[in-house]
C-alpha cells in the first residue's frame, strides 16, 4: 500500500480515536467522574488526532474555554496541515 494511503487512514483513524475521547471526557465531566488528562488529549491531537478533536470539541462544546485548547488544536492542525503540504505536494 503507498505511503500517502497508510498516512490518510493513520489520520483518519487518529481523528476519529480523538474524537471519541472528546466526546467520552465531556461524558465523564457532566457525571463527575474520572477524566482524561488534558497532556494526553493533546498528544492525541499532536499524533494527527487534531482535526477529530477540534471537530467533537465544537459539537459537545468542550474544552473551548481553555486557551491551551482554543488556540492550541488549531495551531497544531495547522503545523500538520503546512507538514502534509511539504510532503506531498512539493
Amino acid at each position: 500500500m503507498p505511503i500517502p494511503t497508510l498516512l490518510l487512514y493513520y489520520l483518519l483513524a487518529l481523528s476519529l480515536a480523538a474524537f471519541a475521547v472528546c466526546g467520552w471526557d465531556k461524558r465523564q465531566a457532566r457525571l463527575h467522574r474520572r477524566r482524561v488528562p488534558e497532556r494526553t488529549l493533546l498528544l492525541l491531537c499532536a499524533l494527527g488526532g487534531a482535526p477529530g478533536f477540534g471537530a467533537g470539541m465544537l459539537l459537545f462544546h468542550h474544552k473551548t474555554r481553555k486557551p491551551k485548547f482554543y488556540m492550541g488544536v488549531p495551531a497544531i492542525l495547522l503545523a500538520q496541515g503546512v507538514l502534509i503540504w511539504q510532503l506531498f505536494f512539493r
